[in-house]
């Protein structure tokens, strides 16, 4: 039997990027792989397993003979377009937000839910936000033994959530603050040299970020909370499988370019044990446990990025409750957090046909 046939649709970004060094790493599953990106890239060579591939235009045509088609584009593009493959027979993978809440498209984390794969009435499968992956994985396998019944969670998010724009505004602000040897002695010292350097500091963050914290991640929704955070709420309940899962969180930038951590207090239905925590998340798939307190051992970013795992440390029963803990996590959120998660799915649907 032939292997199938696999496309990337934005190929030339930087998560698609990823995706196609992935696919040199996973198992080979994959027959032909076509790579799809706007007219624009057409044309363009980019290496894939060890060959060289040419980049074709996107158009229904491009998805004739496709069968899975993992997509990394914005949400405007894959709304339009994503429907268009499903209907040229080619079961989509989409990394935007465009399906993620649609009751017709499953999200998927195949630690946590893969059986939902195969419940596609669209013929698409979405694939979580980067801040909600980074927490998910281990926050399902202590769901899987204890069950979830609330989650507080603070993010602490790397400027490339934003995009290439985050990642290149944080370096030409971190160049410019390395400039100044004495900042940050008096109030206002980095918003004023940045601003002086003409430096438009609101172009992707609303505050500086080098050398500083932003409480503030994606755009203003219902009762002052912001997208990010409303996406960590409703897309936590969708995956576990709890529409009334009690969930708040307030996401943060912080000035690193790539890798989300986030602090997580969960309550479960039952008493938990802080020791049979460890072992459960030691033992489970996608994790990495990095926890000895006396050792000052934990996961960071500096350590974590270009990994696969979603890292956990700092693991705690939280004071005066039995039933609930308190731990941190980290996960690279263009890896798991995006490409890997997405092909990961992909595998899933590739074993099934």
């Amino acid at each position: 039997m032939s292997k199938p046939t696999l496309a990337v649709v934005g190929a030339t970004g930087a998560v698609g990027t990823v995706m196609l060094g992935l696919l040199s790493q996973r198992p080979d599953v994959w027959g032909e792989i076509r790579l799809i990106a706007s007219a624009r890239s057409a044309g363009k060579v980019l290496t894939v397993r060890g060959e060289q591939v040419s980049v074709v235009a996107i158009s229904p045509e491009a998805f004739d003979g496709v069968d899975v088609a993992m997509f990394d584009v914005p949400d405007e593009v894959s709304a339009e377009w994503a429907p268009i493959a499903a209907s040229r027979g080619a079961v989509v993978v989409d990394n935007s937000g465009a399906f993620r809440m649609d009751d017709d498209v499953p999200l998927v984390v195949p630690e946590v839910n893969a059986a939902e794969a195969a419940n596609r009435p669209r013929g698409i499968i979405a694939n979580p936000n980067c801040t909600t992956l980074s927490m998910i994985v281990a926050l399902g396998a202590l769901h899987r033994e204890w069950t979830v019944t609330e989650l507080v969670v603070a993010s602490y998010q790397a400027a490339s959530g934003a995009g290439q724009p985050g990642i290149d505004l944080l370096r030409q602000q971190l160049r410019e603050v390395a400039r100044h040897d004495s900042l940050g002695e008096e109030a206002g010292d980095v918003r004023r040299a940045l601003t002086e350097a003409g430096i438009d500091i609101e172009t992707v963050f609303p505050a500086p970020l080098a050398m500083n914290v932003v409480p503030w991640a994606g755009s203003l929704k219902d009762g002052d909370y912001t997208s990010e955070e409303l996406k960590v709420r409703n897309e936590s309940r969708k995956i576990l499988g709890i529409p009334d899962l009690r969930v708040s969180a307030t996401c943060v930038r912080v000035p690193v370019l790539t890798t989300h951590s986030l602090s997580v207090h969960a309550r479960f239905a039952s008493a938990v044990d802080a020791q049979r925590a460890r072992e459960v998340l030691g033992a489970a798939p996608g994790v990495e446990l990095l926890d000895d307190a006396s050792g000052k051992q934990f996961p960071t970013p500096a350590d974590v990025v270009g990994t696969d795992p979603t890292w956990v440390g700092r693991v705690r029963k939280a004071p005066d409750l039995d039933n609930a803990l308190d731990f941190f996590v980290c996960g690279d959120n263009l890896r798991k957090g995006a490409a890997l998660n997405t092909a990961q799915i992909a595998e899933v649907v590739a074993a099934s046909l």
